[in-house]
């Protein structure tokens, strides 16, 4: 029994009489007739009672009216699955992200996004800038959230504007003049907490205010650095986005380096020459709407060939 043949024997049933059905599937009721008839014949059952002017089923026919009605609502419903997931309306989007970007910006973006588009699902996986590009790479997930330089040849990508480093301090060992900026000569012969993908442009600054840092921890876990200052270890190099990680207690001060400033860059990156879900092109949408300040400089951006000047990290 084929799918047309169900939609027909639904619609027979729906209708109450052949006429009415044949009008409903734009048929000749005579042809309706008799492919009511090869039905019966091919399932070897009577499916209708006789002498009635109106349709009535036999056990068989009520059978397989309750069958036949499942099996159209699951078509249907499948097709319309199909279709929106086509258009967006429906799946799953697969981001990578590093730790502070990710805190910052995918709460409110996944918010925008889900009020939007409902029916769409996340998949998340946290990691470093290599590893989330490596994931691109594997096709594990579709859109990369990195603070990495990303190669015009193989991605495309958005470029948000340049954020500060922080220096994040504890109240209790407190570094600086000032009470908002640090400068990097105030950091001669302080412990430092240094996440390996900056630890080359700060060694650089370092070396022109003429000394050389006393690194006591490098390590590129944005959370276990600003552990390690609450528990007093040391002073941590953090990007501004990470103020939302850590707990608003007053243990924690963050003052913004100077002297000169280090800025990070966050990107969103995508492969190129690789088809993207309907979805995960709303995504990007939505991401050049709530965050890139003109469509022009996105564009700019986007042209951008290596973006950011930190090394590889997350």
């Amino acid at each position: 029994m084929e799918i047309k043949d169900m939609q027909a024997f639904y619609a027979v049933v729906q209708e109450g009489n052949i006429s009415h059905a044949a009008l409903r599937l734009d048929v000749a009721q005579p042809a309706l007739s008799r492919q009511m008839k090869r039905l019966e014949e091919g399932l070897g059952v009577q499916l209708f009672e006789r002498g009635s002017r109106r349709i009535r089923l036999t056990e068989a026919g009520s059978r397989l009216y309750a069958r036949v009605e499942h099996i159209l609502s699951m078509v249907d419903g499948t097709v319309r699955e199909i279709t929106e997931i086509g258009s967006g309306l429906a799946g799953t989007i697969r981001l990578g992200t590093v730790t502070s970007s990710g805190a910052l910006l995918l709460p409110e973006l996944m918010r925008e996004f889900h009020q939007r588009v409902p029916q769409v699902t996340f998949q998340i996986w946290e990691a470093e800038g290599t590893r989330v590009l490596e994931m691109l790479d594997s096709r594990v997930i579709e859109i990369g959230l990195t603070r990495t330089q990303a190669d015009a040849n193989l991605y495309e990508s958005l470029l948000l504007p340049p954020e500060p480093l922080m220096m994040v301090m504890n109240r209790h060992h407190l570094c600086g003049a000032s009470p908002e900026e640090v400068r990097v000569e105030e950091l001669k012969e302080q412990p430092i907490i240094l996440p390996l993908r900056w630890k080359g442009t700060f060694l650089i600054h370092c070396k022109r205010a003429g000394f050389m840092p006393y690194i006591i921890c490098e390590s590129d876990s944005i959370v276990q650095n600003a552990l390690a200052v609450r528990a007093g270890l040391g002073i941590a190099l953090l990007p501004m986005s990470a103020r939302c990680l850590l707990t608003d207690d007053g243990q924690l001060v963050m003052k913004r380096l100077v002297g000169p400033e280090i800025m990070a860059h966050t990107v969103l990156s995508w492969l190129k020459n690789h088809t993207l879900s309907a979805a995960a092109h709303h995504f990007i949408d939505l991401f050049r709407e709530m965050f890139l300040v003109s469509s022009k400089g996105a564009e700019e951006q986007e042209r951008s060939p290596l973006i950011g000047q930190e090394s590889q990290g997350g």
